[in-house]
């Protein structure tokens, strides 16, 4: 399966890229997740409170994937 990987915000700060295009047997966004959270530089992407996206439209860790698909993380957003 390829997948294309988009961060924002803080996340692309620290992985240094906007986007990544990754292969491997994923079955939701938390399987992308944890695999891209064990790169250098990437344990950002292990915080609790992450926000994600699969093919533009919010949605939470447990999301199904599937080949093509476009997965986003960014951090919460807060404001004051």
């Amino acid at each position: 399966m390829n997948l294309t990987v988009k961060f924002f915000a803080r996340y692309r700060e620290a992985l240094g890229v906007d986007s990544l295009k990754v292969a491997g047997d994923f079955a939701t966004v938390d399987d992308v997740r944890a695999l891209l959270a064990q790169r250098d530089g990437a344990e950002v992407l292990s915080e609790q409170n992450l926000m994600c996206a699969r093919n533009e439209d919010l949605c939470q860790l447990d999301e199904p994937v599937v080949d093509g698909d476009e997965v986003a993380f960014f951090p919460t957003v807060t404001g004051g």
